[in-house]
């Protein structure tokens, strides 16, 4: 699977697939096209066994500064309900491919994200922030509703629902020591580089280890969501029953035995 998008920046190497917004110069705002690629992009990715890990980032001084003002938010207001809906439709469908993905997702946010911006962050799994990166779910600023592509959703599993009712109802900006304090995001490092950087560490770890494993891990951490402890004892005990038939249970013991680095299968291997 080698994807062309018209409209970021992208390149797979080494089981690491590495996407870079790419208009600097409007804070890598969105477009249609943007939203598009950046979708099917994500979907192909699920299916592709040469790509292992995603690192999520931006160019310039934005990570993503959510709806393009012209390009989609002008456009918005010729639309009617079926329109409007066929566009939030839309943004929904980015969140989902990147939530769903079985590959880990690591967003680098070197700079603003806010809007959609803020919530494509929310989605990945692990977040890297800049010292001066900001983050805000500023959707009641431009007259709407703080549920939007998912945000009232995800923030709540993330910082806690009276945190996420804070960021969702007031919409104010927070810087990336604030993020880290409440749990948003990961780690807060010095400036874009070194965001990037470690971004790039994560994703290259992520991409050695166990792909079947790891995608196993970020399916469960979704769905026991939705689980009473004992449902959700009984969904691990056979997750990880069948994650002991697959041949990396055996690679990494082997490895062990001879005292060197396991080399994981991919994640299509499924069987013994």
């Amino acid at each position: 699977m080698t994807p062309a998008p018209r409209s970021f920046a992208f390149e797979l190497e080494r089981g690491v697939a590495r996407i870079t917004l790419d208009r600097p110069q409007k804070l890598n705002s969105l477009t249609f096209e943007v939203y598009r690629e950046l979708a099917e992009t994500f979907e192909a990715l699920g299916a592709a066994p040469e790509c292992r890990a995603i690192l999520l980032t931006g160019r310039g001084r934005g990570f993503c500064s959510g709806g393009d003002q012209h390009d989609i938010i002008a456009e918005l207001f010729q639309r009617d309900t079926a329109g409007l809906v066929e566009f939030t439709r839309m943004t929904g469908r980015l969140i989902h491919a990147i939530c769903v993905v079985p590959r880990p997702v690591v967003a680098a946010v070197n700079g603003v994200a806010v809007g959609a911006g803020a919530v494509i962050a929310a989605a990945c799994d692990l977040r890297i922030a800049a010292a001066g990166a900001r983050f805000g779910f500023i959707f009641p600023k431009v007259g709407l509703c703080g549920a939007d592509m998912g945000a009232a959703y995800l923030l709540p599993r993330i910082v806690g629902r009276g945190r996420a009712s804070e960021l969702l109802l007031f919409g104010h900006l927070i810087g990336a020591d604030q993020a880290l304090a409440i749990g948003l995001v990961n780690r807060v490092v010095a400036d874009a580089e070194a965001a990037v950087a470690l971004g790039e560490e994560w994703a290259a770890e992520l991409a050695r280890g166990p792909a079947f494993a790891h995608a196993m891990t970020k399916k469960m951490i979704d769905a026991e969501g939705q689980m009473g402890l004992a449902e959700a004892l009984e969904a691990e005990a056979q997750a990880q029953a069948l994650c002991m038939q697959h041949p990396d249970f055996r690679t990494a013991h082997e490895a062990f035995l001879a005292k060197r680095e396991p080399e994981f299968a991919g994640a299509e291997v499924t069987k013994p």
